[in-house]
């Protein structure tokens, strides 16, 4: 099903600042074999088929939080989307129990680029930071695998993942840092709690929101993960995302969300000025089987801020803001979300009306939008490409 976008009302006008990047969703075609010469008149046998290491699935979490994923999701996901294999890890955090799992290891594996995988007992554990984790981009893909049983907090007072192909302090490895594509960073099987990106004081000046994950540049992927009560700053136009806020990474790729949780319950969302879960600027996403519930936009005044006003309260779920990108929601359930300004749920504003959105066997309902929304897309507000978002075997209600 497909369904007409509607245009705000002039009286409540929405720009958006206009960005160099565009990001775009690129099909993984698979790899062909050689064939073994045939005879005149007989048919090649086929190729045996190679084994491709399948990674374990995410264990049931037993802290009593919300699970990792959207339960009734069923969407097929990509390779390019699936879980890394950390069989045979470059690090482990911890020796087996909870007190040698600590937040330097964390940082100084990160550092150190590769797979780190964690021993710290057989029971949940949170590490709590004490200075966020930065890649560097001149080191190895990083990928963070918790095992379900880690949580990585911030405390309330720092962010927990930070990667910048544009910032010299973790080295600047091409001449065009804002279009290159690595580092690719895989965060799978863990849980990111009480981040916060209020006044951080190092990268560049546009480095607002992610508070628990921040990314320009390179790849992202997060796969059977949770974020519970990260926050970013309060108010502020074009900026958010309490858990994660992409900023103009690779176009070879989107960010995938694959089998996550943000929120998940009253009293685990996030929170921010615009996007209480996920914040895109020139970036793209693809919301793959998962659950994004109870968070909020808190800003107000929208964007550009209306006069007397700080500006944001937008997308209380998803925030993104660009033009050539794309959104798709498969497989997912988006509930409880609420914005001070527009889009409950969802705000995407394509500057140049190029950008595309799917929503597929998906549920958006109870999402409140403050003041404006898209007529017939209850807790959304788009701008896109005509005939954009694509609706198919979804509900969409207040």
């Amino acid at each position: 099903m497909t369904r007409t976008i509607a245009s705000l009302p002039p009286s409540l006008r929405l720009a958006s600042l206009a960005v160099l990047f565009g990001s775009a969703l690129v099909a993984c075609g698979g790899g062909g074999g050689d064939s073994a010469a045939a005879s005149p008149g007989t048919q090649a046998p086929a190729p045996a088929p190679v084994p491709v290491p399948v990674p374990a699935p995410a264990p049931v979490p037993s802290d009593g939080a919300p699970a990792a994923g959207y339960a009734l999701g069923n969407c097929a996901v990509p390779a390019a989307a699936q879980a890394v294999v950390t069989s045979k890890p470059d690090h482990v955090v911890g020796t087996g129990t909870p007190a040698s799992c600590s937040s330097d290891a964390v940082v100084a594996a990160v550092a150190a680029g590769g797979v780190t995988t964690f021993n710290c007992g057989p029971d949940p554990v949170t590490i709590t930071m004490t200075k966020t984790a930065k890649v560097f981009n001149d080191k190895p893909n990083v990928v963070l695998d918790g095992g379900g049983k880690v949580t990585l907090s911030g405390g309330g007072a720092l962010r927990i993942l930070y990667q910048n192909t544009c910032d010299p302090a973790q080295v600047w490895t091409t001449s065009r840092c804002d279009t290159q594509d690595t580092p690719q960073t895989t965060v799978q099987n863990l849980t990111l709690a009480d981040g916060n990106s209020t006044a951080q004081s190092y990268g560049q000046g546009e480095v607002y929101g992610g508070g628990a994950i921040y990314v320009r540049g390179g790849r992202m992927k997060i796969v059977g993960s949770r974020f519970f009560r990260n926050q970013c700053e309060s108010t502020g136009p074009d900026l958010g995302g309490a858990a994660v806020r992409a900023f103009g990474p690779s176009t070879a790729a989107p960010v995938y969300v694959v089998g996550s949780t943000f929120g998940g319950a009253a009293g685990y969302g996030g929170q921010c000025s615009n996007g209480g879960a996920l914040s895109g600027l020139g970036a793209s996403f693809a919301v793959i089987n998962s659950l994004i519930t109870h968070n909020g936009a808190i800003g107000n005044g929208a964007n550009p801020a209306a006069a007397g006003t700080p500006g944001g309260g937008s997308g209380g779920a998803i925030y993104m803001d660009g033009n050539a990108m794309d959104l798709s929601l498969c497989g997912s359930s988006l509930h409880d979300n609420a914005a001070n300004e527009g889009g409950g749920a969802v705000i995407y504003v394509s500057n140049d009306r190029s950008g595309t959105m799917s929503i597929t066997d998906s549920l958006l309902q109870a999402n409140t939008s403050g003041k404006f929304e898209t007529a017939g897309l209850p807790g959304m507000f788009v701008l896109a490409a005509p005939g954009q978002p694509a609706v198919t075997r979804s509900t969409i209600s207040k």
